[in-house]
């Protein structure tokens, strides 16, 4: 019956697995679904994929949210409507500093609200920031899986192309990595008291001096180093909401 499936996913209201990781493309959730035990297909509507199953014992989600936060943090209230209680959100994104490489990871410690739809929520004040235990989480499950990460900053930008107006610098701010959704989710979570925050895969360089088109070919997410990179990030993904369930009972 329509009236047991929330308006905007199309997702069941009750029956899900409390723990999430969330995505942007449909086929990548299929690719992190693919690595659960018992996974199933729950429902495809718009960007909105959503499988369940578990990994190694612990029931999890895996849902899509699409490209850019307006459409995502539908996605991201309807889970938490629907009982989803810890979300890691696992994506892509560019390199804004030297030093941290094509196919590494970055666990976000917070992120700049430039993401297109929570300011129209809340004052431009209020933070965006990861729950210390996903982070923490985070960072163990890379060190297990010998994932090459980073930790800092990540600032959320609803434009993917540049336009006519000029970029807003960032320069000497030290963020760390350029992406679309992650600062809609972590305001979500902490509006509703629930454990969020991000692991991205570099799929190249976004700050200008970073940028080599000549010598690289210009952005290109499609490589091979990309492609590793988000292996290992899936298995850290779905590592890291183990150890929060795991700490979760120790703490109960």
């Amino acid at each position: 019956m329509t009236q047991d499936l929330l308006p905007i996913s199309r997702i069941p209201r009750t029956g899900l697995p409390a723990h999430a990781v969330v995505v942007g493309d449909p086929a990548r959730a299929a690719a992190v679904a693919a690595l659960l035990d018992g996974a199933e297909e729950v429902s495809y509507h718009r960007e909105y994929r959503v499988f369940s199953g578990s990994w190694k014992g612990l029931p999890v989600t895996v849902a899509s949210h699409g490209v850019g936060g307006p459409g995502a943090i539908l996605l991201f209230q309807e889970l938490a409507d629907a009982g989803v209680r810890t979300f890691l959100r696992f994506g892509t994104a560019g390199a804004m500093k030297p030093g941290i490489g094509d196919g590494d990871l970055v666990i976000a410690e917070a992120a700049v609200r430039d993401d297109g739809v929570t300011q129209q929520l809340l004052p431009p004040e209020y933070p965006a920031v990861s729950s210390p235990e996903a982070v923490f989480a985070l960072q163990r499950a890379a060190r297990e899986a010998d994932a090459p990460h980073h930790r800092g900053i990540v600032w959320t930008r609803a434009a993917f192309q540049p336009g006519l107006l000029p970029l807003f610098s960032y320069d000497g701010a030290g963020l760390a990595a350029i992406e679309m959704e992650l600062s809609a989710l972590l305001v979500t979570a902490s509006l509703r008291g629930l454990v969020a925050g991000g692991v991205l895969v570099i799929d190249g360089a976004n700050a200008d001096e970073l940028v080599d088109a000549e010598t690289t070919g210009g952005y290109d997410p499609h490589r091979e180093v990309v492609a590793a990179g988000v292996e290992r990030g899936a298995i850290v993904s779905l590592e890291a909401l183990r150890l929060l369930a795991e700490a979760e009972e120790f703490t109960a």
